[in-house]
Formats: structure tokens, sequence, C-alpha cells
């Protein structure tokens, strides 16, 4: 199957997915905006990073997903792909967050980032295990059952401050329509 095909394929596969999974989200803007929580992740190349630090300097979409999943995050994982290989006139950073702390490591996520692929400007991490529940409910907006996922993006400024939360199954255009307006373009 060709490339084209295929992406289409896998983002229809990714919408139907999804579709149980849109109750009781919260979207749109975030007011007031929330600074990023103080943990560590550790990103496809194995290096510990601050969360804080990864979304600093630039504006940042992020989302949850794990490398074992087969149902929504490879959606995702092509998004994200597809997104940041586009051209822009400002440098926008992506960022896929794993919540399989025990399962994902830096050699997976590297995988998996090669599988859909891979760009300079996005990245992959995973937090520690103590430290999943706490980065999804600050995304998320709510708390949420240990080892649950959606397919919802998330907007964080420069400052590093969660600015918007998308509903399920942005499309691109959604995306690239707040990137462009947090980031001035």
């Amino acid at each position: 199957m060709n490339g084209p095909r295929r992406r289409e394929l896998l983002l229809a596969a990714g919408a139907l997915a999804a579709a149980p999974l849109r109750a009781a989200l919260r979207d749109g803007p975030v007011q007031p905006p929330e600074l990023a929580p103080d943990l560590l992740l550790t990103d496809a190349a194995g290096r510990r990073r601050r969360l804080a630090k990864l979304l600093q300097g630039r504006v940042t979409l992020v989302q949850l997903m794990f490398t074992g999943c087969s149902t929504v995050c490879p959606t995702q994982g092509l998004l994200f792909a597809t997104l940041a290989a586009r051209p822009r006139a400002v440098e926008i950073g992506w960022l896929s967050i794993s919540i399989d702390a025990l399962g994902d490591d830096p050699a997976r996520l590297a995988a998996w980032q090669a599988k859909h692929g891979a760009h300079p400007a996005w990245q992959a991490a995973v937090p520690g295990v103590g430290d999943v529940e706490r980065l999804s409910t600050w995304l998320r907006g709510v708390p949420v059952k240990p080892g649950t996922h959606n397919t919802q993006a998330y907007a964080v400024d420069a400052a590093g401050r969660l600015r918007w939360r998308s509903g399920e199954q942005p499309s691109a255009a959604e995306i690239e329509r707040v990137v462009s307006a947090l980031a001035g373009a």
C-alpha cells in the first residue's frame, strides 16, 4: 500500500477508535494558563530532562501515547510526524509523551518515532512511573484512571504554560490554527 493511502487509512482508523473516548473531555483554551509540573522525563536518546525545560522557549504541541498501542497512538504519531515536517516561519516543538513508564524506554520511543517518520522538531519521552498520573492530570485537566489515554493534543506556550486542549482527534488544520495563534505567526 502506498504512503499517502496508508496515512489516510491510519487517520480514519484512529478517528473510529477514538469515538468511544469522546465523553467528559475538557477542551478549548486553558484559563488561567497552567505551568508544567516539575518532573523528569527520559527522552528517546536516553537523556533525563525536566519537562519545563523541554517546553520552554517555543510553542510546543504535546500528546500522550505509548509505543505498544495499536489503535489511536499510530494515528497520533503520524499526525505529529506530518505536522513537524511542514515548513513554517516559526519554530514549533512536538512532544509525544508515553504513559507506559514500565514498558517504554528510549529504544522503543526512537523506534516508534522512526516508524512514523521522525523529524528533528519531534521529540518523544517517558516520565517516571510515579509521575504519569500527575502529568496526565495536568494535561487533561481532570484526574484520570491510570493507563488511560486519548487522542487530544495540548498546546504549551513558549513560557511552558498549558494554554489549549483539543477535543478528540484534532484535525491538522485545527492544530495549525492554534499553533499559529500562540506563536504569533
